[in-house]
């Protein structure tokens, strides 16, 4: 089972990779290798459709496209707002929750044997310690050493480095055939 952190997905690749047009269905099957996809779930937050409307129907469109992807869940928490928005960006709410409990709830299931975690935050280290203590493999996919948890990389069973190699034939586009065609804007990802 795959288990994606959207936004630090969105943030990592855009950071990494100066593109956000990631290919998820073709992401999750390289991510399994020759293994069994169970299920890929992937967790957001829902930008406010008043606060923020241009880029709250950008992002349901790409919600609807992952929701068609096979196998695929889609997991939404919310942005909260403050009272200082804009000035100060809104924060998640009841993502890493979500996610963490649903890892921890399909292992004391035994809904798979393996977990592979899309994340780069401390906060998943008990979750995984409890995922392996309760007999399964633990897997997780970083983007680069300096954005990644040095906790998480020590509690996974095994380390998926997402880099350029990893990533080939994992996108939507490819800018070397877009420079072929007439030119165009990427689509980004709304994260």
């Amino acid at each position: 089972m795959i288990f994606i952190d959207g936004s630090n997905m969105y943030h990592s690749v855009k950071a990494f990779f100066k593109r956000t047009d990631i290919d998820l269905g073709r992401f999750s099957k390289k991510l399994v290798e020759r293994r069994r996809l169970v299920r890929i779930y992937y967790y957001n937050a829902i930008v406010g459709k008043a606060e923020e409307p241009e880029r709250f129907k950008d992002q349901q469109k790409f919600f609807d496209s992952v929701a068609a992807i096979p196998y695929m869940e889609l997991r939404l928490g919310r942005l909260v707002y403050t009272s200082a928005w804009p000035n100060s960006p809104p924060y998640e709410k009841g993502v890493d929750v979500q996610l963490a409990t649903d890892m921890l709830t399909h292992a004391f299931k035994n809904n798979y044997d393996a977990a592979i975690l899309v994340a780069g935050d401390n906060d998943f280290v008990g979750a995984l310690q409890a995922i392996k203590d309760n007999g399964k493999n633990v897997e997780v996919a970083l983007f680069g050493q300096e954005r990644s948890s040095r906790a998480l990389r020590e509690v996974a069973d095994r380390i998926i480095s997402l880099d350029g190699r990893f990533m080939r034939g994992c996108w939507k586009s490819n800018p070397e055939q877009a420079s072929f065609k007439r030119p165009r804007t990427p689509r980004t990802v709304s994260g």
